[in-house]
């Protein structure tokens, strides 16, 4: 992440760079005396803010220390950035026509500054709301996550073809369980639990008998289980 931060930097200040070149080389070139025209800075000021903020948005977004983080983020790096396409067009505008009336100029950059500052907010929010949704969520889903690495590993610890047919049955069975937990379904995610544990000796053992005794068992207490928190929504 810290190098696309320091990359993204790099090309922000060439952007920026470029952007100071034409908005200070260009009036001239048109004749136009920008340094008494209040349009001209009102256009100014509102790009220039905006870069500084898509700037602040971008890095924190990219500051994430996960990929799923990340990922909510990106809500707020495109709303930043269409705030500053908003605001080369208007300021671009003002920049441009410097004979609007001064108050002209004042009011439709800060306007856009104003909404653009309203959306980022709103974005920030959305995903401070998504993020502490996931952070309850977590512990509910623990135990079908659990398990699933669980069989996962124990598939991949089998001795022979037929073992890991049955481990298989019961990964895919977990794996595509309901992930939510519930208080009302701990008995049977105890026995669930119980008869892993079985199921993982056998495994462990070569018992081939046993274990194919233990993953009927176990696809069964997952599928009541899976019933049971149906009924619980």
């Amino acid at each position: 992440m810290k190098k696309m931060i320091r990359l993204y930097i790099v090309a922000w200040i060439l952007a920026l760079g470029l952007f100071n070149v034409i908005s200070f080389v260009a009036p001239s070139l048109l004749g136009q005396d920008k340094y008494t025209s209040v349009s001209f800075w009102c256009g100014y000021i509102l790009i220039t803010l905006c870069f500084l903020g898509q700037l602040v948005c971008t890095v924190l977004a990219l500051k994430a220390d996960s990929a799923k983080k990340l990922f909510y983020n990106i809500s707020l790096i495109t709303t930043s950035f269409t705030g500053l396409i908003v605001s080369f067009i208007v300021g671009g505008v003002c920049m441009l026509i410097t004979s609007f009336a001064y108050w002209i100029g004042v009011i439709a950059c800060t306007a856009v500054l104003v909404f653009n500052v309203i959306a980022v907010l709103r974005a920030k929010a959305a995903i401070g709301g998504v993020d502490a949704i996931d952070k309850k969520i977590q512990p509910q889903t623990f135990f079908i996550k659990s398990l699933t690495v669980d069989a996962e590993s124990l598939m991949a610890r089998a001795g022979s073809e037929e073992l890991r047919a049955m481990c298989k049955t019961v990964y895919e069975a977990v794996r595509y369980s309901d992930p939510m937990s519930h208080e009302a379904l701990a008995s049977a995610e105890s026995q669930i639990t119980l008869k892993f544990h079985m199921l993982s000796e056998a495994v462990t053992q070569g018992d081939e008998a046993s274990a194919r005794v233990a993953a009927d068992e176990l696809v069964i207490l997952v599928s009541d289980r899976n019933q049971k928190c149906r009924l619980l929504k």
